[in-house]
């Protein structure tokens, strides 16, 4: 099993990111709203969280190389 330890805040970015782009495509998939509102909503949410997924992806990379060059278990 591979262990990677995080920060604080790059574990609270990466968890936001996911949340946003899946409460984005919730909201797409859902009546909860009306149409047009939904569908404003649930997009913001949805390209906010998919362009925020790119720094994240950076971040844990950055976390995983130094892991390995600090000689942690990875």
């Amino acid at each position: 099993m591979k262990n990677l330890q995080l920060n604080l805040p790059t574990l609270g970015f990466v968890v936001a990111t996911r949340a946003l782009l899946g409460v984005g495509i919730g909201l797409l998939a859902s009546d909860r709203l009306p149409a047009k509102r939904r569908r404003k909503v649930g997009l913001t949410l949805a390209l906010v969280g998919a362009a925020t997924t790119i720094p994240a992806v950076f971040a844990l990379k950055r976390a995983r190389q130094n892991a390995v060059t600090a000689g942690a278990v990875v």
